[in-house]
């Protein structure tokens, strides 16, 4: 996928509500993480999206990964308010107030989607929102051993206590039909599950 389809992609859940800069996004700021960030390239939508009022997480257990996308990211977006965490996302975290998380390509390695979006869940503020960017398929390969196709991410959503998905958009995939992105937001019922 390009820069472009990254962006697109996710712009809607993330720019939800405001307006658009000079640039074509919101610029508006918030409080976003992107977990299981690996090279970086929805850190660097986010950045694009949110600008220099923005704060953003990238989180990765692969420390490597995470500096190589560190120097890359600080020297396209030098205003951006980013903080690099070398951690695992499927444990505790340490976030909070978060008015979103971008989680791409990274829900298709739990074998417990359900418990991970939970965990997530907890880090939102209220009304915050949760963009999963997944391969649709059904069938597990050695690179997509736990699938979560669109069709599913709605049990693990309600399972987790948050709303159903909202499909915001698909690209085709070199490797596996295609990649879509959907929103889940917390809410009233998001608040009782906890």
């Amino acid at each position: 996928m390009t820069r472009e389809d990254h962006i697109a992609l996710i712009s809607e859940a993330v720019t939800a509500g405001g307006g658009q800069n000079a640039t074509g996004y919101r610029g508006g700021g918030g409080r976003w993480a992107d977990l299981g960030s690996g090279g970086g390239a929805f850190t660097a939508a986010l950045c694009e999206l949110l600008g220099a009022r923005g704060r953003i997480v990238s989180m990765d257990k692969d420390a490597r990964a995470l500096r190589a996308q560190e120097r890359e990211l600080r020297a396209r977006f030098p205003a951006a308010h980013l903080e690099f965490v070398a951690a695992d996302f499927t444990g505790t975290l340490a976030l909070s107030g978060l008015d979103g998380v971008v989680m791409a390509n990274s829900l298709h390695f739990q074998r417990d989607p359900c418990a991970v979006l939970t965990g997530v869940r907890r880090c939102l503020a209220p009304g915050g929102r949760i963009v999963v960017v997944e391969y649709d398929i059904d069938s597990p390969n050695p690179w997509v051993p736990f699938p979560l196709p669109f069709e599913r991410l709605g049990g693990a959503a309600e399972c987790a206590g948050l709303a159903a998905p909202v499909l915001l958009g698909t690209r085709p995939s070199r490797y596996h039909r295609r990649v879509y992105a959907a929103v889940c937001r917390a809410g009233a019922g998001a608040a009782a599950a906890s």
